[in-house]
């Protein structure tokens, strides 16, 4: 009986990382970029995908985000974890949303808010992390 096996589908993919840093001369403590796929055929832009999800072509050619996103969702999670901790869907500019988490306060991220990748990278969940990009103003909640 044959099982799939994830990491045939990785070497197939191209780059198994998609966080990597700038540039070829890049130290290990400079900004790093999440890297992301965009369709030759149709142009949509997704993440992580072995397949676009509009026109399912396999045609797909790495680009690197700027790394600036919106919260479109979060929410606090207290399960599995020692203190509560954020997971949000965050929106990024080229048009892919991503999970990830926002450092900071779970209950200060809201929909809504700017975030930029931050440097560190969750080592638990291999998601990305993001930071808030300004201080909302928040006086009534």
């Amino acid at each position: 009986m044959y099982h799939f096996s994830g990491s045939v589908a990785q070497q197939a993919a191209g780059s198994t990382r998609l966080l990597e840093p700038q540039g070829p001369g890049a130290r290990s403590g400079d900004q790093e970029a999440m890297l992301f796929q965009r369709c030759t055929w149709c142009g949509t832009a997704m993440y992580h995908r072995l397949l676009c999800p509009v026109c399912q072509g396999s045609d797909l050619r790495t680009e690197r985000s700027a790394g600036l996103g919106t919260v479109r969702h979060s929410t606090v999670l207290h399960r599995n974890t020692p203190a509560a901790r954020n997971v949000s869907l965050i929106e990024m500019a080229e048009g892919f949303v991503v999970r990830g988490r926002v450092m900071g306060p779970p209950i200060g991220v809201h929909s809504g808010d700017r975030v930029r990748l931050s440097t560190a990278e969750d080592p638990v969940r291999g998601e990305p992390v993001f930071q808030l990009v300004d201080e909302p103003l928040r006086a009534w909640t």
